[in-house]
């Protein structure tokens, strides 16, 4: 019954923002919405494909910060740390998914925008400073999650490994991933679904300009941004346009988390 009623609370949400956002998407065309690249609410112009590019760079920029260190963070705390230590940092670890967005967001703005735009050019505010905030935000998820896989493989896999003359590396490489991968996976997917959801902390650091960034170091406008910052004060259409945000935001993560899930059960021996 319990579980009844989160799908039915999820099957309400979307048939809530699919009601309101589908009306000026219907009106305007899919395809205005998808490909024009020019968001003007007051000129009735309510192009997506700056904020949908920016999303994705930002979340795939995220994702190759966060999933290497994750990963890595994780294979040494399993497989080459003592027991003591892994008990002293993983809860540490843990605490730092309890932190509220806003912190990472302001600790963003202080420290690392002032660096990019003295070391690296640009003001600062961009597609970069995105990537490295989320990168560090979905390292708790990634680090815990893969913490707890590599935990679950049977310790007569690594026994026989090591019986077999491999090295703990090769053990790790060759044995343990393969044996965690499902739960790797999914740690990654909630990671990236940590990153493309995120607002605060990206409004506070990527600059929030609906254009098509050239470069790593021009800023950007996401599509949760967008919601966040112009739901306030919109009416009308522009609210309704604001939903069909939603809309694509939510088919977005649907593609992203299928393929996904799909490329785990191709790789899944």
């Amino acid at each position: 019954m319990i579980a009844f009623s989160a799908v039915s609370i999820l099957l309400i949400i979307t048939i809530f923002i699919f009601g309101e956002g589908m009306p000026v998407m219907v009106k305007y065309g899919l395809r205005k919405f998808l490909f024009g690249l020019d968001w003007f609410p007051l000129e009735r112009s309510y192009g997506l494909l700056p904020m949908i590019i920016g999303s994705l760079m930002v979340t795939g920029g995220a994702l190759v910060i966060g999933v290497p260190f994750g990963l890595a963070c994780a294979v040494v705390l399993t497989e080459f740390s003592s027991k003591r230590l892994r008990r002293f940092l993983k809860p540490i670890i843990e605490l730092l998914a309890g932190i509220p967005s806003v912190v990472y967001g302001f600790i963003g703005v202080v420290i690392l925008i002032p660096f990019i735009r003295d070391h690296l050019g640009g003001p600062g505010f961009s597609v970069l400073a995105s990537s490295v905030i989320l990168g560090i935000m979905i390292l708790p998820t990634i680090i815990s999650i893969s913490i707890d896989s590599l935990e679950a493989v049977p310790r007569t896999y690594r026994e026989g490994s090591i019986a077999l003359g491999a090295t703990r590396w090769q053990t790790t490489r060759m044995v343990m991933f393969p044996a965690a991968k499902s739960g790797i996976i999914a740690s990654i997917i909630l990671g990236m679904g940590r990153a493309i959801g995120e607002t605060m902390a990206v409004i506070m650091v990527a600059g929030n300009a609906a254009t098509i960034p050239r470069s790593l170091l021009d800023p950007v406008r996401t599509l949760t941004s967008n919601i966040a910052l112009e739901l306030g004060y919109a009416a009308g259409e522009h609210r309704q346009a604001l939903f069909a945000t939603g809309v694509i935001l939510f088919v977005i993560i649907m593609i992203l988390n299928t393929i996904a899930n799909m490329t785990s059960r191709k790789r899944r021996p």
